[in-house]
């Protein structure tokens, strides 16, 4: 088997396992989402402490983008790792425009994520 050949059938095995990577990671943080809205729903809304429990949902909300930020940076690994290995124009052009909406994406949620870090920050505590 020529070498070419090799370094493509690895490449797109590598892509592969990176794309399983992001469903696993995708799994993770689906499940910790989970459980842990299961928790703060069994501990229920105690009087004097809503602004708890709405910091409490924020902060699984807000870990759960970090790892679907996380799962999108492999994913988008994934697809320049399966077009680089024989790109058409076609795929190229599918590659871009997938690029751009996880980038964009990305984006948008990492502005929520420091935004929601900002309000913490600036939040009185006691």
């Amino acid at each position: 088997m020529p070498l070419g050949d090799v370094i493509k059938e690895l490449t797109l095995w590598l892509s592969t396992i990176t794309e399983g990577a992001a469903a696993f990671i995708i799994a993770i943080a689906v499940i910790e989402g989970v459980a842990r809205t299961a928790i703060l729903i069994f501990q229920g809304v105690l009087p004097g402490r809503v602004s708890q429990s709405h910091e409490a949902k924020e902060d699984i909300r807000l870990r759960l983008g970090r790892w679907l930020a996380l799962s999108l940076e492999f994913l988008l690994a994934a697809d320049i790792l399966r077009t680089a290995v024989a790109p058409s124009w076609s795929e190229i052009g599918q590659l871009a425009a997938i690029a751009t909406i996880r980038t964009a994406l990305n984006f948008f949620l990492q502005l929520e994520i420091d935004r929601a870090d900002a309000r913490k920050t600036d939040a009185p505590s006691g």
